[in-house]
Order: structure tokens, then sequence, then C-alpha cells
């Protein structure tokens, strides 16, 4: 799943994040009869059932193949900061070219082989480094940490950039910093959009957000006013959003690539009513105030569409489907599917998070985006279960595909891993107790689970 991801500065090592599932880009055939009939002919959605049964089948006895251990006792020795020396929970997996990386609450990060199933060494080069949050850059296969120091008294964020390939010798320290020119302290950030291939910063300092090329850092343009509240970005375009008066808002849509104005204007707000939320997609503005209906704004024409507060509650969190034109809401432990004509298209039959606040990093969209893998309530009308399930979903139908289960006598530690020397210390049931971190890579049909013990899981078939 392409993602967006923000971390905003503050003293202790928790980041929040923003994912968007991205758009894959598609072949011009709009004037081609016959590529057209054979679109819709091999189509996925004309295909629904051989790609139905395909996804039970590709998921289907997936077992326990490896464990992985964030904490070392002997190799933490080194560190400075008590807490980095304790187990703590996984917060964040990310996986590339078959190697996985593992960031703790505390801010250790691991990478693994998966090639090996060894650990391969520890991403804090220095004593005192308290990773926050990682990105992997595909432009050019790197992982992106950023950190906090306690030198710094944990008061800035600074980025480092490292190719995937120095990692897997076991040279965390082969790469360079970035961004050394912005002072981001808190309420600075960083964001990294992948749909864009583009950096966002912000240094509260001097009040500027600055643009830079993903591909190689270099800096595009700039943007100086101190009255932009939120900048929110979406396929090729930004939203300002400015201090709101009384009666209405100001924004401004901006060009990524150049920051030009591309339309500016206010939107009328109820007055003395709070904004739940301002976010845009593409050309469709939705906009939130408390205890209203919720408003789409189609801002090429002005053309507004309500959804009544009744039927659409302020949901914790958005996933937007920008290949399907659809956005997903979480809310309350439950997701729905929305079209942009204020229609709920899908409430799914058997998904109900875990967690009650929206944690995005146990909910993975596949780049098909036709599939949703969480961490789910194995049986949602057993409130005192304790242990969860990972569950396959199909996001247009609401259709469970596949469960991964505790109490499932289908599900085991893998024979293949039993009859070798294993890592493997854990039973299913431990395994699935506490998942706090979740990662689906497509390339090899393997699930990551991270628990609070700091124990990374590895699924497949």
């Amino acid at each position: 799943m392409e993602s967006m991801s923000k971390v905003r500065m503050s003293p202790r090592p928790t980041c929040g994040r923003r994912i968007v599932a991205g758009k894959r880009p598609r072949p011009d055939d709009s004037k081609n009869c016959v590529r057209k009939l054979l679109k819709r002919e091999i189509s996925r959605a004309g295909n629904w059932s051989f790609n139905r049964t395909n996804s039970q089948e590709k998921f289907r006895n997936f077992h326990l193949q490896e464990e992985f251990d964030t904490h070392d006792p002997k190799a933490h020795q080194f560190l400075k900061l008590p807490f980095l020396k304790k187990r703590s929970r996984i917060v964040e997996i990310v996986a590339a070219r078959d190697t996985v990386f593992a960031l703790t609450h505390s801010g250790i990060c691991a990478a693994f082989s998966r090639d090996t199933n060894k650990r391969i060494c520890f991403l804090n080069i220095s004593a005192d480094e308290v990773i926050r949050s990682l990105f992997y850059n595909k432009n050019n296969d790197s992982l992106i940490t950023v950190s906090v120091y306690a030198s710094d008294n944990f008061s800035s964020l600074k980025c480092r950039t490292t190719p995937i390939e120095y990692i897997r010798r076991g040279q965390p320290g082969a790469g360079f910093s970035l961004f050394e020119s912005e002072s981001l302290r808190w309420p600075g950030f960083v964001e990294f959009d992948d749909v864009n291939g583009k950096v966002l910063t912000y240094s509260a300092q001097d009040r500027i957000y600055k643009v830079f090329d993903l591909k190689n850092y270099t800096m595009l343009y700039s943007i100086s006013d101190e009255h932009v509240q939120e900048i929110k970005i979406s396929p090729g375009i930004m939203l300002l959003i400015f201090d709101r008066a009384q009666s209405h808002v100001p924004l401004k849509i901006l060009s990524i690539e150049d920051g030009s104005v591309l339309k500016a204007f206010n939107h009328l707000l109820h007055r003395n009513k709070k904004v739940d939320f301002i976010e845009q997609f593409n050309e469709k503005l939705l906009v939130k105030q408390e205890n209203e209906n919720l408003q789409i704004l189609d801002v090429r024409n002005s053309q507004m569409t309500e959804v009544s507060r009744t039927e659409f509650m302020t949901p914790s969190a958005f996933i937007f489907l920008y290949e399907n034109q659809l956005f997903l809401t979480f809310r309350n432990r439950t997701v729905a599917v929305w079209n942009f004509r204020g229609e709920l298209v899908t409430s799914f039959e058997d998904h109900l998070l875990w967690y009650p606040d929206c944690n995005t990093n146990n909910i993975y969209i596949t780049s098909e985006q036709d599939l949703i893998i969480s961490y789910c309530k194995a049986h949602p009308d057993n409130s005192a279960e304790e242990v969860g399930s990972i569950n396959i979903s199909n996001i247009l139908t609401g259709k469970c595909l596949a469960k991964i289960r505790a109490d499932d006598p289908s599900v085991g530690v893998s024979p293949r891993t039993r009859s070798n020397s294993s890592n493997i210390r854990s039973s299913v049931q431990e395994a699935l107790e506490d998942v706090t971190a979740l990662f689906y890579d497509e390339e090899r049909n393997e699930i990551y689970t991270g628990n609070r013990h700091g124990l990374v899981h590895v699924w497949s078939n």
C-alpha cells in the first residue's frame, strides 16, 4: 500500500500516521474499442468469482512460519537510555527486498533477513538515538528513519536515509542525513508522500513549509504564511487550510509540483461550531462540523452534496482509495466504505477491529485496493475474548475471505519449521495475543505481526 506518513515533533517516541492508498498508472485505452472490450472481459470486476476464489486460496492454510525478537540484552548494553534496554511493543513493521524492519515503542529498530531468518542488525547507530518512524523509499530503494536524540533533549526530528543493500550487509551507518538545514522542533513535522513522490517539512521556528523531491531530496519550493493552519496532500495537489474566520474558512488549492495556486476560495461555516475535519480528495472537499451534516463540495463547479449527520458520524480515521474513487472510515472498531456521492458502499460482515481507537499500523490495504487485512475480534460476540484474529476481507463486498485465528485447528506452527532449527518459542495463541503492528508482503504472500513483547511473527502458506 502506497502511503503518506506524517511524523510530528513531540518529546516521547510516538507518532501519528495518515495513510493514503496510492493510484496505479493505467494505459490510455479510451479510444481503442478492442482494448475496451478486452478490458471489460478481463477486468477484476468482471471476474469477481474467480478473484474471490483466488484470494481465498492465497490465504488458505496459513501457518506460523518464523519468529523474530527485537530484544537483545547483549546488543543493547551500549545504549545510554534505560527504556531502550527494556522489552517494548512493536509499533511499526516495514518489509522491502526480503528484509523485515520492526520498530518498537521505545525506539529500537531491528532488521531481519527472510533469506536466513536471522537478525541482520539494529538501525540505532547512536547510543542515545530513539527512532520514531520508518519510511521505505521505493524511488531509490532506501529506508528513511526519523529519530530524536537524548543529547538534543528529544527536541527535534532528524532524518537519515540508508540504502537497503547496505542494511542487508549489516552496515546501518552507511547512510546519510536528510534535511539538515531544517529546524524540525515541536510543533514541526516531516511528511513523506509516496503518492506524489514528495516530502513536506514544517519548521515551526520559521513558520515555513518546504516541499522536497523524494527521488533526490532536492528542495522544490517553500510556503511561508503564518496563517496556514494545516496542509493536506492528495494526488497532484495540496490543500492549504487557513485560520478560520467566524463564518468561513479560507482555503487554497496548490499544484504539488511547483506550488502554484490553482484555486482560492472561502468555505462557509456554521458560526460557533467547531470543525471536526476538512479533507481533500482530488476535486472533492469533505467538511464536517460538530453535530452538522457532512458536506462534499466539488471545487470545480461548487456543487454541494450533504450527508445526514445521523448517517455519517465523524470517524477517527480515513483511508482514501484513489484507484476505486472511494474512502474508508473507521469508527468504534467498525470499518465502512463510502463513495463521493455520500453513499455507503460497504459494511463489513466480519471485520470488527480489536482496538477501539483506529491504529492504522494494524491495518493493511493491498495495492489493488481490493483487500483489507486487519487485527480483529476473532469472535465479535464474545467481549471477553483475550486473543484476536487476522481477518482478510474484500473491500467492495465486505465479505470475509479468510481468518487466521488461534482456535482454528488448521492453523498451527508450520511442519517445515518444526522439522528444522527454529526461532519460534510462541504458540499460535501467544502470537495472536496483543498484536500491535501488522504488515503484508504482497510479493512473498506473507503477513508479519508484532506484539507487545517485541516479537515479530511470520504467517504464510
